[in-house]
């Protein structure tokens, strides 16, 4: 059996440290139940008038993944490490760690300080809030999210599950996004890199094409890639996002 717990350098001799100062304590932790799935559960709780959640897992990842490559904790924290490495804004990382037998998963734990003020994009969709009626407020988010996308890319990394619900903002005048719960992305490269890349961008659009214009979406898809007109071969792709899940859904 082996393992390793850390707790990253902002929280070194802090009470938060004291909550979380081992992977049993934390994942012993009780608070306040967020979600559950087969193989992880999330709670949150309160250290010293801070929120956290604690992110707990059983196994490695389901099917496969189970059993070769890394976890899925694994694979949540180094991405938010990547994506703090890159400037791109996410949840801070307040710890983490596992404990393995014979190379297989037997727990693991991840812990990320709250952001106050946020909701997630798509949970603002689905009440119909009327922020969206700010044109400006569209405009800074839509700016963001594809900025932070497109570095992502340029760096060969895909999302994988770019959705709505996995970004967060502020309703201030002056938002700011955050990406959240991304175990499934990596580093990909190759031919198939493309198509990766390709979902992520129609990910965001399955809602986008409900809740904003086709303006708005053209707007963003320019910033994305960095145009200052289409040509020809960007018609096309933005014809095959809009394909891209046709008869899956």
């Amino acid at each position: 059996m082996t393992s390793f717990w850390k707790i990253t350098k902002p929280y070194h001799n802090t009470p938060v440290a004291e909550a979380f100062q081992s992977l049993k304590t934390t994942i012993e932790a009780t608070g306040q139940y967020v979600t559950a799935s087969p193989i992880s559960r999330v709670i949150r709780k309160e250290v010293a008038n801070q929120a956290f959640f604690i992110k707990t897992y059983t196994a490695g990842g389901k099917n496969l993944r189970r059993w070769v490559g890394r976890s899925r904790a694994r694979a949540e924290w180094e991405n938010i490490r990547f994506f703090q490495h890159l400037g791109i804004p996410a949840a801070p990382l307040v710890a983490y760690g596992q404990e393995t037998c014979c190379g297989l998963l037997q727990r693991a734990a991840l812990v990320t300080a709250e952001l106050e003020n946020t909701r997630d994009l798509n949970a603002l969709h689905l009440e119909n809030h009327p922020i969206f009626q700010n044109r400006q407020w569209v405009a800074a988010v839509s700016h963001q999210v594809a900025q932070y996308t497109r570095c992502m890319h340029q760096n060969r990394f895909g999302h994988l599950d770019l959705k709505w619900r996995n970004i967060l903002v502020t309703l201030s005048d002056t938002p700011q996004i955050y990406f959240i719960d991304c175990p499934a992305g990596q580093v990909r490269r190759g031919p198939g890199s493309k198509r990766w890349f390709l979902k992520d961008i129609a990910c965001l659009d399955k809602v986008a094409k409900k809740r904003l214009s086709s303006t708005q979406r053209l707007k963003f898809f320019m910033e994305y890639e960095s145009l200052p007109r289409l040509a020809h071969k960007d018609k096309q792709k933005i014809r095959s996002i809009l394909r891209f899940f046709e008869g899956k859904d």
